[in-house]
């Protein structure tokens, strides 16, 4: 590598080098960035902190289907026993996935907490 430094006040202040060898560096320093945050996601997925979704679930939440609804069958659960566990009817949860009803935010976070999921991926 030709560096070259270029001094202040007799203090080293800037390097200099050939914008191939700039472009190299900072290329080796991205694939290291990514590098680790693939070892990172592993390390929390292997760990149970991190969560996968297969395709199937992916596929109808792209297409517009409701989040609880998808999650609910990803989950395998009746819409009993998440009204169960949420504390409300299951007509209630039946409405929210049809889209005739809101969650409050005390119901949201309810709801993510029996899909075992953020509150963000069901809004």
């Amino acid at each position: 590598m030709s560096v070259q430094i270029l001094e202040h006040e007799g203090r080293p202040a800037f390097a200099l080098m050939p914008i191939e060898e700039y472009e190299r560096l900072v290329a080796a320093l991205e694939d290291a960035h990514d590098a680790a945050t693939i070892e990172e996601f592993y390390r929390r997925l292997v760990s149970g902190e991190e969560e996968t979704f297969p395709a199937e679930v992916v596929d109808r939440l792209l297409a517009g289907e409701h989040p609880v609804r998808v999650l609910r069958s990803h989950r395998g659960m009746t819409l009993q026993q998440v009204a169960d566990a949420c504390g409300v009817t299951n007509s209630h949860i039946s409405q929210i996935e049809k889209g005739k009803r809101s969650m409050s935010t005390e119901l949201l976070k309810k709801m993510a907490e029996a899909l075992r999921v953020d509150a963000e991926m069901l809004l």
